[in-house]
């Protein structure tokens, strides 16, 4: 049986450039859906913080419009397909995704549905709606109101279905905090600075989720810099996801005295996504796709923020945002041929 030694940050505080501070932590779909994965695989898992404190989920990751259903999220893509043709044109941002209430989509075309529309004419109101919604920074629900694009539908019909997928939002939410809570490994983690270097040749893997708190107390750290020279010399998997590659600054030299990952291709949040979050807004101390890059990576990003991509060079996994864990989690997987 595979192990993984699944690598969580405990910081509870990120510092802004201007000296404030403000909660962080891991983020927890980011930690819970490989999780999952590597255990329904047979993999066993061994959850290890620094310092051997217990990691603390960021409330920010748990906000409702981090969690909305799949099948809303397909459906809201497949309508944004319909007018977002170019990438570089007008992106598609987190408020987009977030705050406007696009995630309603596929249940104000069911609405339509049940109120006579059929087909075509649902989708034509909606994919209408959506558009204005995006090119004007409105409110979904705004949208389809005022400017009569809810057809047979009242204003409570439209509220309603926005409530709808708000409340599965926070189910969700509820159900991965509930979840974490209870595995042992993330309330008593394994301490890292305790392990040495023989017992860390044991595992097959390391996995380090995101959130801003890699950013804190995984990026110049001796004992990673320990757990990637010792897997790294057995060229085991060594991968992270979002602000998880943050880790991989802690490598140090190789013996050209080059950074151990330099020329290696890999991606990480970028800082068109961290522009576009709280913490950036706030003005963070230092913004990790640059420091990657800096470091001597060859920075590889999806074309489109918020999207999934992950790339893998030699043992290395990297991914770039929270959409991304799902398919971080089955590269490690097919790495350690388990998938």
């Amino acid at each position: 049986m595979p192990r993984v030694l699944f690598l969580v940050s405990s910081a509870r505080e990120l510092t802004f450039a201007d000296g404030s501070t403000h909660v962080t932590g891991y983020f927890a779909e980011e930690a819970l859906t490989p999780y999952e994965r590597f255990t329904e695989a047979g993999v066993e898992v061994v959850v290890t913080t620094a310092d051997g404190r217990p990691p603390l989920a960021d409330p920010y990751g748990l906000e409702p419009f981090f969690h909305y259903p799949d099948e809303d999220e397909d459906f809201l893509a497949s309508i944004t397909r319909t007018f977002a043709h170019d990438v570089d044109d007008i992106r598609l941002t987190l408020r987009h995704m977030t705050e406007l209430g696009l995630a309603a989509a596929r249940r104000v075309y069911f609405a339509l549905r049940d109120h006579g529309l059929d087909d075509a004419g649902a989708r034509e109101l909606i994919n209408k709606a959506a558009q204005i919604t995006w090119l004007g920074d409105r409110p979904f629900a705004e949208v389809l109101i005022d400017d009569g694009l809810a057809g047979p539908l009242s204003k409570a019909d439209v509220e309603d279905a926005v409530a709808a997928v708000n409340a599965d939002a926070q189910a969700e939410s509820d159900r991965v905090a509930a979840r974490l809570a209870e595995i042992t490994g993330f309330q008593h983690p394994v301490n890292l600075a305790e392990l040495s270097d023989a017992q860390l040749a044991e595992f097959d893997a390391v996995f380090v989720p995101g959130g801003h708190g890699p950013m804190v107390d995984l990026a110049d750290n001796p004992d990673v810099t320990r757990i990637l020279r010792v897997l790294h010399e057995k060229n085991a998997p060594i991968a992270s996801l979002c602000h998880g590659p943050a880790f991989l600054l802690s490598a140090g030299a190789n013996s050209e005295g080059q950074w151990l990952f330099d020329g290696y291709r890999m991606t990480s949040f970028t800082d068109e996504e961290e522009a576009q979050t709280p913490q950036g807004k706030a003005g963070m101390q230092w913004w990790l796709e640059t420091a990657l890059k800096g470091a001597g990576a060859v920075f590889d990003d999806s074309p489109a923020a918020w999207t999934s991509h992950v790339v893998v060079d030699r043992n290395l996994i990297t991914a770039q945002n929270p959409n991304s864990a799902d398919a971080a989690a089955d590269a490690v997987l097919k790495a350690l041929e388990v998938l």
